[in-house]
């Protein structure tokens, strides 16, 4: 099950094709939300939305990740109808323009889920680790699309009133592992797995989370994905705003890569692939 610290090339079925990935995965943000905590309200216009995922392949992404809800600390979450209506609609349209682009839709419900599947969408992103809606995993099953699985405790909105640990990695873990197990038992076949940056954790957690990553991606088989793109455990702790914190961010995706990461979250797809080029070229060239 373990890796070395090189990057691990991963396949991945995405609508009855298999799809291998020899390098980190970029999955680009697209946020249709209004209040999205970086980019709320600036893509919700349809040709907008059109236009961002152009530049976000363009930039490098290999995915587009869809999003129609603000999963922030605090944020309240729409009628299950009202998102799968906003998601299955983005889908539909990127679809046609973008044919050969995966996409992923950043949901954590049945409704969505599923709509977005018929849809044209290819990948359930769930930011719940199936806490929110008993019914995804089942859901995800029966669908048979690749699913990311993330570390969480509870709703956007009582999050940060959960995040005392005995022991933050082995909870990490414990609640993983659980999961995993769960959605192998229905037959889910493709899983990757995000240990939840910003999820009922603290920003010193976040960063005692960053410093043990390769915990992680020692003990899974599943592909590790990372997102920490203009988090709040970036801009408070520099200082500035989200729109500030690209820095921050290259320096925590590439930390980040050489813990095991195999897939990126970010906004900013062309910094994250000059983060790739470099830190694979220091992997490459690493002697035991």
């Amino acid at each position: 099950m373990g890796k070395d610290t090189n990057f691990s090339s991963f396949t991945v079925n995405l609508r009855g094709k298999i799809t291998q990935f020899d390098r980190p995965v970029i999955m680009g943000i697209l946020n249709i939300s209004q209040d999205s905590f970086y980019d709320g309200g600036r893509h919700s216009d349809h040709t907008a939305m059109l236009q961002h995922a152009h530049a976000l392949v363009e930039a490098g992404a290999d995915i587009v990740d869809l999003g129609a809800v603000s999963t922030r600390p605090g944020a309240i979450l729409p009628a299950e109808e009202t998102e799968a209506d906003m998601l299955a609609n983005a889908v539909r349209s990127l679809r046609n323009e973008l044919p050969d682009t995966p996409i992923s839709v950043d949901t954590s419900r049945s409704l969505p889920a599923r709509r977005s599947i018929e849809a044209g969408a290819d990948i359930i992103n769930d930011i719940s680790g199936g806490l929110f809606d008993p019914q995804l995993f089942e859901t995800v099953a029966q669908l048979q699309v690749p699913y990311v699985l993330s570390h969480n405790r509870t709703t956007p909105d009582r999050m940060m009133a959960e995040t005392h640990y005995d022991d933050l990695m082995e909870e990490i873990i414990q609640f993983l592992s659980k999961q995993l197990d769960q959605l192998y038992t229905l037959g889910v076949k493709d899983v990757w797995i995000d240990p939840g940056f910003g999820f009922a954790k603290t920003t010193e957690q976040n960063y005692t989370l960053m410093a043990n990553l390769d915990e992680l991606s020692n003990l899974f088989r599943e592909p590790l994905l990372v997102g920490i793109s203009r988090k709040s455990m970036i801009y408070k702790t520099l200082g500035c705003t989200p729109d500030e914190a690209l820095n921050g961010t290259t320096v925590l995706n590439t930390i980040a890569l050489m813990k095991g990461a195999q897939i990126l979250r970010v906004h900013d797809p062309r910094e994250a692939r000059e983060a790739i080029q470099m830190t694979s070229l220091v992997l490459g060239n690493k002697t035991n």
